[in-house]
C-alpha cells in the first residue's frame, strides 16, 4: 500500500512540510509506503484546455515539470494527499495549476483512491483553501478522508508548527483514517466487493445549444 503526498509549497522546510511529515510518520509507523513530492520553485504552466491529454493516455502535453511525474506515480498509489500554504485566503496558485492539469489529464486514474487535503497558514484563509483543494476529489470519484477538525496547521516560520498541538494531532488522525480506508477498500476487493462502475454511456447535458 502506498500514499502519495504533494507539498504545494515552494519551501521544503516550512509549515506545509511539517504537516505532511507528521502524516508521513504515521504512514511509516503503520507500514504504509509514503512518497513525498515537492512542487518546487520552477515556473509551472496552468491548463490551457488544449485537450491534447485526451490522446496521450493520461499524460499532459506539457512535459518537464511535476505534473507528469504525479501522473506516472498515481497508478501505484492508494491515496493522494495535497498540502498547500495559504496565499491571499486561497491555495497556492502554483499547486492549483498543477492540480488542474493533473486531474484534467488523468482524472480517471484517481477514481477509488482516497483523497485528503491539508491547509497551512500563519493565521486565516485555511477553510477557503481547503475548499479549493477538496473540490478535486468528489468530481473524480475519490472518497475523502475525514478527521476530528478541519485539517489545518498553523505556523509562520520553520519550526512554528511544533507549537500547534491540535493541528498536528488532527493531521495524525487524518493519516490514520487514510490507512484505515485503504485497508478497508483492499479487504473489500479481496472479498469480491468492487466499487460501483459509472453508467455508460456518460450523459452530458449542455445548457446552451
Amino acid at each position: 500500500m502506498k500514499v502519495l503526498l504533494l507539498n504545494g509549497s515552494p519551501h521544503t522546510n516550512g509549515t506545509t512540510a511539517a504537516a505532511l511529515d507528521e502524516m508521513r510518520g504515521v504512514f511509516e509507523k503503520e507500514g504504509v509506503e509514503a512518497e513525498l513530492l515537492q512542487i518546487g520553485t520552477e515556473p509551472l504552466r496552468g491548463c490551457i484546455g488544449c485537450r491534447k491529454c485526451l490522446k496521450l493516455s493520461g499524460r499532459c502535453t506539457f512535459d518537464g515539470d511535476i505534473v507528469n511525474e504525479i501522473l506516472g506515480k498515481i497508478a501505484e498509489a492508494d491515496a493522494f494527499v495535497i498540502g498547500s500554504p495559504v496565499y491571499y485566503a486561497s491555495a497556492n496558485g502554483a499547486v492549483l495549476s498543477v492540480l488542474d492539469r493533473v486531474f484534467y489529464a488523468g482524472g480517471g486514474l484517481f477514481a477509488g483512491k482516497v483523497g485528503a487535503a491539508v491547509a497551512c497558514a500563519r493565521r486565516a484563509g485555511t477553510t477557503a483553501t481547503l475548499d479549493d483543494l477538496q473540490k478535486y476529489f468528489p468530481i473524480n470519484g475519490m472518497p475523502m478522508a475525514a478527521t476530528q477538525y478541519w485539517p489545518m496547521v498553523y505556523g509562520m516560520k520553520p519550526g512554528d508548527a511544533a507549537g500547534d498541538l491540535e493541528g498536528l494531532q488532527t493531521v495524525r488522525l487524518l493519516a490514520r483514517n487514510i490507512v484505515w480506508m485503504i485497508r478497508s477498500f483492499d479487504a473489500a476487493r479481496k472479498a469480491g466487493i468492487e466499487p460501483p462502475a459509472p453508467e455508460e454511456p456518460r450523459a452530458w447535458t449542455h445548457f446552451i445549444r
